[in-house]
């Protein structure tokens, strides 16, 4: 919502908005774009009346806002139905979809046909580091969108990205995510099939080859181009024949630099800032999509060894006397687990600390609460804040899970956000006050929300606690 707000800012509109506990980098980008940001949903934010109200699907009846709006027959529509109507008509869509990757991948991909001269239009739910803002209108037909699989609002049902009318539709990988309004990974697969109907034949599909639960979307119908990728050139078996198949060779365990083939030709090697296959997944992805609209595989190439990432995605925040804070959006056991390993890959001998909140929706719900347990495997020590509102105790699930897991990682919980600080000074002071510089340390704070402060607290106690050296 925050990214739309600048594309309706750049089309002329005056923009306020109203939300709750916003925080960094959004916060900070919408101040800076000039956009008025009231706290909280209620009637008075909504007087004088807009001359269009744009809902987002975190709100719902019964909602102060809401109620007004509905009451006083304001005209209103949702975020989605917005951007169609006045953003993406009669434009190149290329849709970057999946249960991971989303952000970075649309990053990527945006940051390639800019890096091509193409001088695209876009709206990423991060802010690319290789761009100012988190959303622009461009000047050309391409429109790079992020498109998520969450409902649309609280009156239209359907996943938000079956209003984009996408050409080019990447569609990363596909798992069982937003329990709170899908019951299991079918109803998941429902709405990905309907954002296949809507591609034109002579559009593309670029999807992952290696994971069944993305083919058989595709075995219920797809209409166009298909393009697979994968880390392994025979995972496709019988169905490789039938299209172009992307695949990948690591040349450094850690994925900074790897080998990108197509149908088993090396098109491009790359070596880049990036860590982690997750990556490695992604810049493939990124440079099918950006192939479909002409780009040549080493003009991407070329293009991502001077990406410089995304906000929130292991964005290293600071470094004192070694110790490494990193900031990361891992929401979903299997994005804590990549992104662990891929810092492992890449230290494998440092001491790796995850602090982790349990935050989003289907955390809260508990649907994943038996692979958390695994997911940390890479990890030294974890330190888990129980937020409140999770409806399930994270000492009783975790702790009962990990020894079945075979997981040997320190774990510690905790309710209160300043204990949580505490553990991980005690945890990380030993290598503050070590001689031996070599000695490293990595706290890499995982939640899709502001996590109460908790990275700069966390920045300005241990430099407290070097400058007391």
């Amino acid at each position: 919502m925050g990214s739309m707000a600048l594309l309706a800012r750049e089309l002329g509109f005056k923009v306020t908005g109203s939300d709750a506990n916003v925080y960094p980098p959004m916060s900070t980008q919408l101040e800076t774009q000039g956009i008025s940001l009231m706290q909280g949903y209620k009637a008075e934010h909504l007087q004088p009346a807009p001359d269009l109200v744009i809902v987002g699907n975190a709100l719902s009846r019964g909602n102060e806002a809401v109620e007004y709006m509905l009451e006083q027959g304001m005209r209103y529509t949702s975020g989605a139905q917005w951007l169609k109507e006045n953003v993406l008509e009669g434009r190149w869509v290329l849709a970057v979809s999946g249960t991971h990757g989303k952000t970075t991948t649309a990053s990527m991909l945006t940051w390639i046909l800019e890096y091509a001269k193409m001088e695209p239009g876009y709206l990423i739910g991060g802010i690319p580091a290789d761009f100012e803002v988190s959303a622009r209108l461009g000047n050309t037909p391409f429109f790079v969108i992020e498109a998520d699989e969450y409902d649309t609002a609280f009156f239209d049902k359907r996943s938000k990205f079956v209003h984009y009318q996408p050409r080019t539709v990447v569609i990363n990988n596909l798992e069982y995510d937003h329990a709170d309004i899908f019951a299991d990974l079918a109803a998941i697969q429902r709405q990905f099939h309907h954002l296949l109907r809507i591609v034109p034949s002579s559009g593309q599909v670029i999807y992952n080859g290696d994971q069944a639960s993305v083919q058989q979307v595709l075995d219920q119908g797809c209409w166009s181009e298909k393009v697979s990728a994968g880390g392994s050139f025979t995972a496709l078996g019988a169905q490789e024949t039938q299209g172009d198949h992307w695949t990948y060779k690591l040349l450094s365990a850690d994925g900074a630099s790897f080998e990108l083939y197509l149908n088993a030709i090396k098109v491009a090697q790359i070596d880049w800032q990036l860590t982690g296959t997750h990556n490695v997944c992604n810049a493939m992805m990124a440079m099918i999509g950006a192939r479909h609209v002409g780009v040549e595989p080493q003009h991407s190439a070329a293009a991502l060894m001077a990406f410089q990432g995304v906000k929130r995605r292991m964005e290293l925040l600071a470094e004192i006397q070694g110790i490494k804070v990193y900031d990361d959006f891992a929401h979903h056991p299997t994005a804590i687990k990549t992104t662990l390993e891929g810092l492992r890959k890449n230290a494998p001998n440092d001491t790796i600390i995850a602090v982790i909140e349990p935050r989003s929706n289907t955390m809260r719900l508990g649907s994943h609460a038996q692979q958390l347990a695994s997911s940390i495997s890479d990890a030294s020590n974890t330190v888990w804040y129980q937020p409140e509102g999770l409806d399930w105790q994270l000492q009783d699930s975790l702790l009962a899970t990990l020894p079945a897991s075979k997981v040997c990682v320190k774990t510690q919980i905790s309710e209160v956000i300043d204990t949580v600080i505490t553990q991980l000074k005690n945890d990380v002071e030993p290598s503050l006050k070590a001689a031996d510089n070599n000695i490293k340390a990595h706290v890499v704070i995982m939640s899709n929300g502001g996590f109460g402060g908790i990275h700069q607290q966390l920045i300005s106690r241990l430099e407290s606690v070097f400058n007391d050296l």
